[in-house]
């Protein structure tokens, strides 16, 4: 008559659970560092996209005529940024009530012969763009109140020398 022997702790099949169960427990904080590399790469890419943005905003500001700096130039700017921005898939997109637009000494106001002042610089900034982070991690709670992302607030800006 034939018995079966008992299983043994170097059995290959005792090993394999283990081996299973280790890798389980390794997959969570795995796939929990991947879903932060991929939520804080994203919110550098917003960052990155709006820098370029309000860049080329602030570089279009600086050489349109003084005559037209604030009747055309202002809301060109501002509409130029929101639709680089936007371009980038910016989720929230980004609209013009965000974008603002200074100029240095005075205000962005057309200049004409004989009134008003030239600018010296002219900056482009971005205001008040929330991003959340977080929303991949389901059970990540940053400050430990039951919320399960974290908002930040967005604000580049760029400022350059008036040339016209």
């Amino acid at each position: 008559m034939r018995t079966l022997n008992p299983v043994r702790s170097g059995d290959a099949t005792t090993q394999r659970g283990v081996a299973a169960v280790e890798f389980a427990l390794v997959l969570i904080f795995l796939l929990l560092v991947v879903a932060g590399i991929i939520e804080f790469g994203r919110a550098f890419w917003y960052l990155d996209a709006m820098t370029r943005a309000t860049r080329d905003g602030a570089r279009y500001l600086s050489s349109v005529q003084a005559n037209q700096i604030g009747s055309v130039g202002v809301p060109t700017a501002q509409a130029l940024v929101v639709s680089e921005a936007n371009a980038s898939w910016l989720s929230p997109p980004l609209t013009t009530g965000q974008v603002s637009v200074t100029c240095n000494p005075g205000s962005c106001q057309d200049v004409t012969a004989g009134s008003g002042v030239k600018p010296v610089y002219v900056t482009v900034a971005i205001t008040g763009y929330a991003i959340t982070v977080g929303g991949m991690i389901p059970f990540f709670s940053p400050a430990y109140n039951g919320s399960a992302s974290y908002t930040g607030v967005l604000a580049p800006s760029t400022t350059m020398r008036y040339m016209e």
